[in-house]
């Protein structure tokens, strides 16, 4: 009826007598909820009426009343957007954590990072490597400094050595009857020949045949000798050697013996007797054994007569010394004493050495 309005849920120009019944409106689920309290202000069309026979014009449903949740839609409704769509204004990207908006200057900043972390690297290496270079200089520096102190340290020992050697030689060169007498006493012998005693001693080095080679004075051996005997015997304490005389030089008043047995031979001296030089004269003045005499060279006296050169010397000898060793201060043999002078004291004289080795081929 023109002019009276229509019920809720009627169209107008419908009769009233066919009222639309309200549909039931069940129970939406949450998603329906979210996505219509998402939407407020929009509707979902459903199904047109059929149309009036009349032709009446459809109005649409009021814009203010209540919306249907439960009735079905005819046309494609507003769905989620896609995970792998576009983002909207106010969601989060695809692939990133919620809460976290995207960020497009990373892709960029990795690189400048990567660049300054080398940057970094290599300035730390070099500054470990100038760090080695400055730790190879101070070692090269420390060693060079070590070999300085070295040699400084080699020079001062040379010249300890060098000081040594000389304080050495000086008190080598000391005179010390005492260690004279004790290094030579074990070569020096009582020899008896027949009825007459005298000194002989071992010299130098073991003859080819083995034994020992001895000086003597001939006139000790010469009893002995001029009867056509070679026998003599060498006496040490309670021992008693036999020995041989080998040949003889009357002139010089020599005599070259050799024994069987083996004895450390006295070293004769290489260089001529000085005056002043101090002595030791060992032998057996009278039969008495390692008898120990010191003195000094008188002189060196030239050959007078053809007899040859005599060494002159001051320390007290007697019958039975003749035939023994003149040492000196370096425990060489330097002379064989042979005589004194009658009715005159501290006037003793020896043959030198050399001329024994020179006439026997010893020494």
């Amino acid at each position: 009826m023109p002019g009276q309005p229509a019920a809720p849920g009627q169209f107008a120009g419908q009769p009233a007598a066919h009222p639309v019944p309200p549909a039931a409106s069940p129970v939406a689920p949450p998603e329906a909820s979210a996505q219509s309290s998402a939407y407020p202000a929009q509707f979902t069309p459903g199904p047109a009426h059929p149309a009036p026979a009349s032709g009446a014009a459809v109005l649409s449903p009021p814009t203010s009343g209540p919306a249907y949740p439960a009735q079905p839609t005819s046309g494609p409704a507003f769905p989620s957007p896609p995970a792998s769509g576009p983002a909207y204004p106010g969601q989060p990207a695809a692939g990133l954590p919620a809460g976290q908006p995207d960020r497009p200057g990373r892709g960029r900043r990795l690189p400048v990072v990567a660049l300054v972390l080398a940057g970094i690297l290599v300035l730390v290496a070099g500054v470990q490597a100038y760090q080695i270079h400055r730790l190879d200089d101070r070692l090269a520096a420390t060693d060079k400094r070590l070999a300085e102190a070295q040699g400084a340290a080699a020079g001062r020992l040379d010249g300890l050595e060098e000081r040594a050697g000389a304080l050495e030689k000086q008190a080598g060169a000391a005179f010390n009857p005492e260690a004279v007498a004790s290094a030579v006493l074990p070569s020096v012998f009582r020899v008896r020949a027949g009825q007459f005693t005298g000194t002989a001693f071992a010299i130098g080095k073991a003859p080819a045949g083995g034994g020992t080679t001895l000086l003597t004075n001939f006139h000790v051996v010469e009893s002995v000798f001029t009867a056509g005997e070679r026998k003599v015997f060498l006496e040490r304490t309670d021992q008693r050697f036999e020995a041989t005389i080998v040949e003889v030089d009357k002139d010089k008043d020599l005599a070259h013996l050799r024994t069987t047995a083996k004895f450390t031979g006295l070293v004769a001296a290489r260089t001529a007797v000085k005056s002043g030089q101090q002595i030791v004269v060992v032998g057996a003045p009278l039969g008495l054994q390692d008898s120990v005499t010191t003195g000094v060279v008188s002189a060196f006296r030239k050959d007078e007569g053809g007899s040859g050169p005599v060494i002159q010397f001051d320390a007290p000898i007697n019958p039975g010394n003749s035939g023994g060793p003149v040492i000196n201060g370096s425990k060489e043999v330097v002379g064989i004493a042979t005589a004194k002078a009658r009715d005159a004291e501290g006037i003793g004289l020896a043959v030198p050495i050399k001329t024994a080795c020179d006439r026997f081929k010893l020494c």
